[in-house]
């Protein structure tokens, strides 16, 4: 008696002609299966944006700044506390400051930024980044480093010589003009990111005399061994820098770049949450296959009921046949979706050779990321087969209303067939 729900319920998904499936249960399970490739698809994607913003944006931008009210002039000695402490993972000095870089006829905002050029292969990830030229040229007389969308836009290469305007106004006899000063291009780095556009990269040393801060720096730039707790990190390292000479605040990238990775996070969520109507439609059809299934076998279910069939033989019989497609479309989901985020690359490349034209050129990730997180497809599994099993319990638990009274035994003999094999596996 234990197996009639499980060989019913299996027969009902089957289709009447004896093939595999149903058309409807093929219907329900396309659907299933549609919606949980999509959710993996797209949840798997944007987390690899999310992760690509964090390695390339975060993996360059200071974690964390240590700031003053005026310039710090012992900073070598400070950068040397800092690193003593268990949160740092490393400190360096630095100077950033807004400016106008021009070449020819063309201008554009910069950040001028200053760096430890020797530390910054642990400080952060720019140096694996670097297309022509090198990193340490910094060091060597009036040389930067920017990125590759700025020189193209620029159109200047390694070697050409930018005229770099700052907001230092110099005071001469004839007036005051804001200072200029010629630098010279020694390296190109991509990270393919918005800081491309934006970031040069030249010397401690010379953004000091550009500056005006003589043998002082404008902040010190710290690496945490806690991304996340940046903020935290950054007030607890001013607390214990400051004293009655001089006054520190800490500020990390969050002040920065966290509204662009809150940004990122709520799209992702709002996604999800419009995907998973695609899984509560495939639900539905779900619940409209059983309950054509429900009224097509009225007369067997009355017979059921007659011979002596529980109440709860009967709903499981329907529960099973849910459960079922929701197994089946699930699985098929999960090969489907792992499939397509495998494929995404390949997928975009053959739409833009029928297109003709690079749908991502635009972007500044001009490319595809993506992050598989086995949680999260847990997750979207466990969910669609709850939705799914809770669409197939309405249908299923009204066959226990159903009134046995009702069957036409006059009508019995016109489907023997149908009736026999229902008795037969009743009592099997």
């Amino acid at each position: 008696m234990v197996s009639l729900p499980i060989r019913l319920g299996y027969k009902y998904f089957r289709s009447k002609k004896g093939g595999l499936i149903s058309l409807t249960s093929g219907i329900a399970i396309a659907a299933l299966a549609i919606a949980v490739s999509a959710l993996i698809i797209v949840t798997s994607v944007m987390n690899g944006l999310e992760k690509e913003l964090q390695d390339r944006i975060l993996g360059v931008v200071p974690h964390v700044l240590i700031h003053s009210d005026k310039p710090i002039n012992d900073y070598e000695n400070l950068v040397d506390k800092l690193e003593n402490d268990p949160l740092v993972v490393k400190a360096s000095p630095y100077i950033q400051f807004q400016a106008l870089a021009s070449y020819g006829t063309k201008s554009r905002g910069i950040m001028l930024t200053g760096i430890d050029s020797y530390k910054e292969e642990d400080m952060s990830i720019l140096p694996n980044f670097i297309i022509a030229g090198s990193l340490d040229s910094v060091n060597d007389g009036n040389n930067i480093v920017i990125g590759n969308w700025l020189a193209s836009f620029l159109g200047v290469s390694l070697g050409d010589t930018i005229t770099i305007t700052t907001t230092n106004i110099r005071t001469t006899l004839i007036g005051s003009f804001p200072r200029s000063i010629n630098l010279t291009v020694s390296g190109i780095f991509e990270l393919k990111a918005e800081l491309d556009q934006s970031l040069v990269i030249t010397s401690h040393q010379l953004a000091q005399i550009i500056d005006n801060k003589k043998d002082a720096t404008q902040s010190i730039r710290v690496k945490v061994n806690d991304l996340f707790e940046a903020q935290a990190i950054a007030n607890e390292l001013s607390f214990n820098l400051t004293s009655e000479k001089q006054y520190f605040v800490g500020s990390s990238w969050k002040r920065t770049h966290g509204t662009l990775f809150r940004a990122v996070q709520m799209e992702k969520l709002i996604t999800s949450l419009l995907l998973f109507l695609i899984v509560i439609v495939a639900s539905f059809i779900i619940l409209s296959t059983v309950i054509m299934t429900v009224k097509s076998k009225e007369r067997e279910i009355g017979i059921l009921k007659t011979i002596g069939a529980s109440n709860k033989q009967l709903v499981l019989i329907f529960i099973f046949q849910g459960a079922l497609i929701s197994f089946i479309g699930i699985i098929l989901g999960v090969v489907f979706g792992l499939i397509g985020t495998w494929n995404v690359a390949n997928l975009v490349a053959f739409i833009e050779s029928i297109l003709q034209r690079n749908l991502l050129d635009q972007y500044f990730i001009n490319y595809f990321p993506y992050s598989i997180d086995v949680g999260e497809i847990l997750f979207i599994c466990g969910v669609s087969f709850a939705l799914s099993i809770l669409a197939t319990l309405v249908p299923a638990f009204k066959v226990s209303k159903l009134d046995p009274s009702a069957v036409s035994y006059t009508h019995l003999r016109a489907h023997e067939t149908d009736s026999y094999l229902v008795c037969r596996l009743l009592l099997e």
